[in-house]
């Protein structure tokens, strides 16, 4: 990617190296489907304790841009997810509100619950921010074999999607849709996510923020973090029914369609009879 003269966003709070209070408690909650990332099973990914209440971590986390390489790349990544949806929002007379986006090590309290790393990037509806752990970028080259920054930072992208969903009251309309249709409305809203990335992705190629060969790194990410990829390398089969974030062919395809069109209004996984 080119992103050396794209600004890096204020709006990432640097927790690495910061604990967290309070332990970890003996409850457990279940972190809603949306905030997760991978299809991997919650009971052996995430250690989640009790709600947060009024705990805090151990001391206040700076927030703006890191001055490292890496957690430049993700401001960087990130003010030019804040600049494409304030255009998108403009256009219909939206205003958008970023996210902040949290960089942690090993494991973070959110407002749903103190999740490990294992579980990769999440959002978090309760308090609109995402949670990175920057391991994930090295697991997702060595273990996904997806690497390239193009393909980190649509992964990035697609928790932004999710935020997006929040701003436009899709997560809360589909909430009272759960029930026993939840894995049918987790895909959907998984799909929705990677198709926003790619509308993200097209306004980035405008941008000449693009590389040859950026858009085959994504588009192989989402292949390699499809339900169906990651139920055969865990368990040996594919079980569609126990799907919540989609193939790899349709995570391919909502993200290529993204890329495509640039248009939000093509990402309508809700009307679609088809996914």
């Amino acid at each position: 990617m080119q992103l050396g003269d794209q600004r890096a966003s204020e709006n990432v709070e640097d927790r690495r190296g910061i604990g967290i209070g309070g332990g970890l408690g003996i409850g457990g909650i279940v972190v809603a489907v949306i905030a997760y990332f991978l299809g991997f099973d919650p009971g052996t990914v995430i250690n989640v304790a009790e709600q947060v209440g009024s705990q805090r971590e151990t001391r206040e986390a700076p927030k703006g841009a890191p001055s490292d390489p890496a957690g430049q790349f993700v401001a960087k990544v990130l003010g030019s997810t804040e600049d494409v949806w304030t255009r998108i929002f403009r256009q219909s007379n939206g205003q958008y509100r970023p996210p902040t986006l949290v960089l942690y090590d090993r494991q973070v309290r959110s407002a749903c619950g103190v999740a490990q790393s294992a579980m990769g990037p999440f959002y978090c509806p309760n308090d609109q921010k995402l949670y990175v752990d920057l391991s994930f970028f090295r697991e997702l080259q060595d273990r996904f074999h997806a690497p390239g920054d193009f393909a980190q930072a649509y992964v990035i992208a697609h928790e932004v999607g999710h935020h997006v969903q929040q701003l436009t009251g899709t997560m809360q309309r589909m909430e009272s849709a759960r029930g026993r249709e939840a894995n049918e409305v987790s895909v959907r809203l998984e799909l929705q996510a990677d198709c926003y990335a790619g509308v993200w992705g097209h306004y980035a190629g405008m941008m000449k923020q693009l590389d040859p060969g950026d858009v085959d790194e994504a588009l192989n990410a989402a292949v390699a973090i499809g339900d169906d990829r990651l139920q055969k390398q865990m368990q040996g089969r594919v079980v569609p029914e126990a799907f919540t974030h989609g193939s790899s062919e349709q995570r391919k395809r909502w993200l290529k369609r993204g890329l495509d069109s640039g248009s939000p209004q093509d990402c309508q996984t809700f009307s679609s009879n088809s996914v």
